[in-house]
């Protein structure tokens, strides 16, 4: 195939070249039509998805009741763990798109037990320059408890980030609805 490019670039003038490459370009677009199509799926939005303890994300959210769940690792875990914490803290929640600066952003791993309870917490990236909101994150945490027990872990460690707004809202990095 370069070399008939090739050819046809030594052999053709400019304004040739040009119907040249569109002539390519053509057949391109003519192969790439005859690809099968990508099968259609809905989109999952934050009110329909299916969370690890069988319910809908919406539901779990306006419920906050600790369930089991499914989960078969820690990244699993963590939509069911963020899923309940949104659903206790529904006022604390921030609506839409959070701005470009916020607050504080932190990671926190969370050990939970076998029975939804949280063991211990441990900042992987800690906001010192906040204290305040270092404070109120470890509290909603331990507050949430007991959060759905994992199933099938032994016990779990997840890990999220905390993106706090000036107001005292927030979001979790797992659920989040973006920033700009």
């Amino acid at each position: 195939m370069n070399q008939v490019l090739k050819t046809l670039q030594r052999k053709t003038s400019a304004p040739g070249r040009a119907a040249g490459l569109a002539m390519w370009a053509a057949l391109l677009s003519l192969l790439h039509a005859c690809t099968a199509p990508p099968t259609a799926t809905a989109p999952e939005t934050q009110s329909t998805a299916q969370t690890h303890t069988g319910g809908t994300l919406r539901e779990t959210l306006n419920s906050g009741a600790a369930a089991s769940s499914i989960a078969h690792s820690a990244k699993e875990y963590r939509v069911d763990a963020a899923s309940h914490l949104y659903g206790l803290n529904k006022q604390r929640i921030y609506k839409g798109r959070l701005p470009p600066m916020l607050m504080a952003v932190g990671v926190l791993d969370v050990d939970i037990d076998h029975q939804g309870k949280v063991k211990a917490l441990k900042w992987k990236r800690a906001p010192n320059h906040a204290p305040q909101v270092m404070a109120e994150i470890e509290r909603l945490v331990k507050a949430a408890a007991p959060y759905p027990t994992p199933r099938n872990l032994s016990q779990v460690t997840y890990t999220d980030v905390w993106l706090w707004h000036q107001s005292g809202q927030f979001q979790l990095d797992t659920l989040t609805e973006g920033q700009d």
